[in-house]
C-alpha cells in the first residue's frame, strides 16, 4: 500500500478541531499509548532537530521537524517537517502529514481542551498574543470548539495582527487589535509567541485562563515571573504532561516547582477547584501528535 503524502491544506482537512479534542481525551485514557522522550538535536545557528515517536496498539508515528527561530519574520516557516504514520499490525506506512500543520492544530486543540476543563469563563472574549501559525490555530480552535465570538489580537507586527483579525472575522467572530496585551483584560488568553521575551507581566484579571504555548525549553519565556507565582499562589497551575518539569521555561524561570503541579490528565475528570487565575502551561508532547495521527488515519478512505 502506498502512503498518502498530504500537504498543509490536506492535512488540516483531516484534522477538524472537535475531533481532535475528542481524540485527545480518548488518548489520555488509552493504556496502550507509549511515548518515549523526544530527542532534541541542537543545530548550527540556534536551530534544533526534533525526533518525536509515539505508538498505541494499532498506530505508530514519528514526527521529524526542525525548529529554526531565525526564520521568524521571514517567508520561511520556523517549524518544518513531517509526521509519518504507520500501521502497527502490518508495518505499512499509511500517511505522511505536514508537520507544522499537525503541530499547530494539535497544540490549539490541547489548549481548547484545557480551557473546557479549567477556564472559569470559556466563552471569552479571547486575547491572542502572537499572530503566527499558533495564533491562527488557536483563534480557529477557540471559535470552533468553545464558541468564542470576540477576539483581540496583539502582535509585534501590526500587519500580522490585522491579517489574523480579518481571519477571525471570516470565522464569524468580532475581532480587534491592540498594541499592548495588558490593555485587553480578557477572561481567555493564549500566548503564542517565539518566547524570546516576556509578553505578559501582570495578571490581567483574577478569573483569567491563560494558555501559554510558546516556551518549550528552560530558556524560553513568555510570562513574567510574578504572574506565574500569582497563579500558583492564588489560583491553579496545570501543565500538559510530566515532561514539562524539564521544559516549562516560564515556570522554571519563576522559581516554581514544576513537578508539584497537576497535569491535564489529572484534572480532566476532577471537580473544578477554587476560583482564581488558571495558568495552563503547554510544552508539547508526541502523544498529542499521535492523537492527530489517529484522527487523520480514520479520515483516510481505506481506513477501517
Amino acid at each position: 500500500m502506498s502512503a498518502s503524502l498530504l500537504d498543509a491544506h490536506a492535512t488540516a482537512a483531516r484534522l477538524p478541531y472537535p475531533r481532535l479534542v475528542h481524540e485527545l481525551r480518548a488518548l489520555l485514557a488509552d493504556a496502550s499509548v507509549q511515548v518515549p522522550p523526544r530527542i532534541v538535536q541542537p543545530l548550527a545557528g540556534g536551530a534544533s532537530l526534533f525526533v518525536m515517536p509515539a505508538a498505541d496498539a494499532r498506530v505508530a508515528m514519528a514526527k521529524l521537524i526542525t525548529f529554526t527561530p531565525a526564520n521568524a519574520g521571514t517567508p520561511r516557516a520556523a517549524i518544518q517537517g513531517d509526521v509519518v504514520v504507520f500501521d502497527v499490525a502490518t508495518g505499512e506506512r499509511r500517511l505522511v502529514l505536514d508537520g507544522p500543520t499537525v503541530t499547530a492544530r494539535r497544540t490549539a486543540a490541547v489548549s481548547a481542551l484545557a480551557a473546557q476543563a479549567l477556564a472559569p469563563d470559556a466563552k471569552g472574549p479571547l486575547l491572542v498574543v502572537g499572530a503566527g501559525a499558533q495564533g491562527r490555530a488557536h483563534c480557529e480552535a477557540f471559535i470552533e470548539v468553545l464558541g468564542v465570538r470576540e477576539v483581540v489580537i496583539a502582535s509585534r507586527s501590526a500587519s500580522s495582527a490585522q491579517a489574523l483579525a480579518a481571519h477571525a472575522r471570516a470565522l464569524g467572530a468580532r475581532a480587534t487589535t491592540v498594541a499592548d496585551p495588558a490593555s485587553a483584560p480578557c477572561p481567555l488568553i493564549v500566548t503564542c509567541t517565539p518566547a524570546n521575551g516576556v509578553v505578559l507581566r501582570s495578571l490581567p484579571r483574577g478569573d483569567v485562563f491563560i494558555a501559554a504555548v510558546g516556551a518549550f525549553t528552560p530558556h524560553m519565556v513568555e510570562l513574567g515571573a510574578e504572574l506565574c507565582r500569582e497563579c500558583a499562589a492564588h489560583g491553579r497551575v496545570v501543565v500538559d504532561t510530566p515532561e514539562a518539569v524539564h521544559e516549562a521555561g516560564d515556570l522554571i524561570q519563576a522559581g516554581l516547582e514544576v513537578a508539584s503541579f497537576p497535569t491535564l490528565r489529572d484534572v480532566l475528570d476532577a471537580r473544578p477547584g477554587a476560583r482564581g487565575p488558571v495558568l495552563f502551561k503547554s510544552c508539547g508532547w508526541a502523544g498529542w501528535d499521535l492523537a492527530a495521527a489517529r484522527v487523520a488515519l480514520r479520515a483516510t478512505p481505506s481506513a477501517a
